[in-house]
């Protein structure tokens, strides 16, 4: 039910922003229509805008079904990064010294495998339950790229 939730959510955002760079997209064209050269100027630049959104759009969607197929298919193989008994702060967040060992665990188990997509995929997740954010997205990357390498 929480995923169905979730789905909902995403596609309602989804909807609206292709509706706001719709918008977006009208008026910068009736700028660009007015003829004088400080509103096609600001149309030309306006119509930056949605070309953007929708870049960001659909690479955010492609990077979230790239990362629902990796947790997938890692959670089928039983190695799917399981933090249920660690314990939490007030926040929900895992607590800072679990979520630093959880690393090193599973760091250790990187560096023994390095060519292996999930191992990739279960530091990114350790990286993000530690708070290091862009390190995850990295990982997660790698995580992605070896296993379309693989398929």
């Amino acid at each position: 039910m929480r995923l169905l939730r979730t789905q909902i959510l995403i596609g309602f955002f989804c909807v609206a922003m292709v509706l706001y760079l719709v918008l977006l997209g009208r008026i910068a064209f009736a700028l660009i229509a007015d003829g004088r050269i400080a509103p096609v100027g600001l149309g030309i630049a306006l119509l930056l805008l949605p070309v953007v959104g929708a870049w960001a759009l659909v690479a955010t969607l492609r990077a979230g079904f790239a990362h629902q197929r990796l947790a997938r298919r890692a959670h089928d193989a039983g190695l799917d990064l399981d933090v249920s008994h660690l314990p939490r702060r007030a926040s929900g967040r895992i607590e800072r010294g679990a979520a630093d060992q959880l690393f090193e665990t599973v760091r250790a188990e990187l560096d023994a495998d390095p060519d292996n997509w999930i191992r990739w995929y279960r530091v990114a997740r350790a990286y993000d339950y530690a708070g290091d954010r862009s390190r995850a997205r990295e990982a997660m990357r790698t995580a992605v790229e070896m296993e379309r390498a693989q398929r």
